[in-house]
C-alpha cells in the first residue's frame, strides 16, 4: 500500500508540474511580438532630427541684392529679403520648421557651416572644387542671370569702355575675398591688373565711388542692382569667361549633413518643377530698386559693420 500511495503522489506532482508548464508556452507568442510595441514610438519621431529645437538656422550675407539684402524699413527677421531668403523661407516650410536668419559677414557663413552653428548657409554661393572637399554643397538651384553672367562695374563716365582683359592693364579691381569673383580676377588679371580684396561688397563699391580703385568685379544681377542705387556707377562692358560648373548657385552645408543635403536637393527638384525659382528672382529684383532696400554688411560676430 505504502508503494501504491507513494506511486500515486509521484503521478499527482508530474502532473502538476506540465500544468504549470503549459501557460508560460501559451505565453511565448507574446514575447515575440513585444519588438513591434517598442518599435511604436519610433514611428511617431519628428522625420529630420537634424534640425534641432524645431528652428532652421540659416547664415547669410545681406549685402549681395537681389540675393540678399535688407529692407530697412521693417526690423527683426522680417527685414531679410531677396532670392536666397525666398528660398530659405520655402526650406523651412517644407521641414515644418521655424526659419531663423543668421546675418555674418560673408567669410563667417562658410566658418558657421563648418563649425556646426547653423544648418547651411545659402549666399550666393558657387560651386567650387575648394568648397565640394570641404562642404555638403546641394545641387544648383537657379536665380536668374545672377550668377550666369559675371561682369566689372566701373565710373559711370566710363562705363562701355572695356572688353578685354586687357583693358584694364595697370588697373586697380576689387572684388570680395573668399568669393567667385575673386577667384575669377586672379585668374584673368595676372601680371595685367592689381587685384584688391575687400571683405564686403559694399568697402569694395566705396573704394570705387571715391576713385580708390577702377572697378569691382561682381555677378551680373548683383552689379545691376548695384547701379540702381548708385547712378555714378555703371557696366564696364567687359564679361568674364567662366566655367559651367560655376554658373548657378549651391547651398553650402556640414560636411557630416549627408541626410540634410538629400532633402534639401528633394526640395530644389520641386522648386524648379514648380517654377518658383524665375517667380522669387523677379520679386527680389523688384524689392532690391525700391527706396529701404539697402546691402548691409556685418561683421565675423554678427554686428552691423
Amino acid at each position: 500500500m505504502k508503494k501504491l500511495f507513494a506511486l500515486v503522489m509521484v503521478l499527482c506532482m508530474a502532473f502538476s508540474l506540465v500544468a504549470c508548464a503549459a501557460p508560460a508556452a501559451e505565453e511565448a507568442p507574446a514575447v515575440e511580438e513585444a519588438p513591434a510595441v517598442e518599435e511604436a514610438p519610433a514611428e511617431e519621431a519628428p522625420a529630420y532630427t537634424f534640425v534641432e529645437d524645431g528652428k532652421l538656422l540659416v547664415a547669410l550675407s545681406p549685402d549681395f541684392s537681389p540675393m540678399e539684402f535688407v529692407d530697412t524699413s521693417k526690423s527683426g527677421q522680417d527685414q531679410y529679403v531677396g532670392f536666397d531668403v525666398f528660398l530659405a523661407k520655402y526650406i523651412a516650410e517644407q521641414l515644418g520648421v521655424e526659419l531663423e536668419i543668421k546675418p555674418m559677414s560673408f567669410d563667417a557663413c562658410q566658418a558657421a557651416v563648418q563649425m556646426g552653428a547653423v544648418d547651411m548657409s545659402i549666399s550666393g554661393f558657387s560651386w567650387t572644387e575648394e568648397r565640394a572637399a570641404n562642404y555638403c554643397l546641394s545641387d544648383y538651384y537657379f536665380a536668374g542671370e545672377n550668377e550666369t553672367e559675371q561682369t566689372i562695374i566701373v565710373a559711370a563716365d566710363k562705363a562701355g569702355t572695356f572688353a578685354t582683359v586687357e583693358d584694364f592693364a595697370g588697373l586697380k579691381i576689387g572684388a570680395q575675398g573668399a568669393s567667385l569673383q575673386e577667384s575669377l580676377c586672379n585668374s584673368n588679371f595676372e601680371g595685367i591688373a592689381t587685384v584688391e580684396i575687400f571683405k564686403d561688397i559694399n568697402d569694395a563699391v566705396l573704394a570705387l565711388k571715391s576713385g580708390k580703385i577702377d572697378g569691382v568685379a561682381v555677378a551680373t544681377g548683383n552689379g545691376e542692382a548695384i547701379i540702381a542705387n548708385n547712378p555714378d556707377v555703371g557696366m564696364s562692358g567687359f564679361s568674364f569667361e567662366i566655367d559651367e560648373s560655376a554658373e548657378n548657385n549651391v547651398i553650402m552645408l556640414n560636411k557630416n549633413s549627408e541626410a540634410l543635403t538629400a532633402k534639401v536637393n528633394e526640395l530644389l527638384a520641386a522648386a524648379l518643377e514648380a517654377g518658383y525659382y524665375g517667380e522669387w528672382y523677379a520679386a527680389a529684383q523688384e524689392l532690391a530698386g525700391i527706396e529701404t532696400a539697402a546691402d548691409v554688411s556685418y561683421d565675423d560676430e554678427g554686428n552691423v559693420a
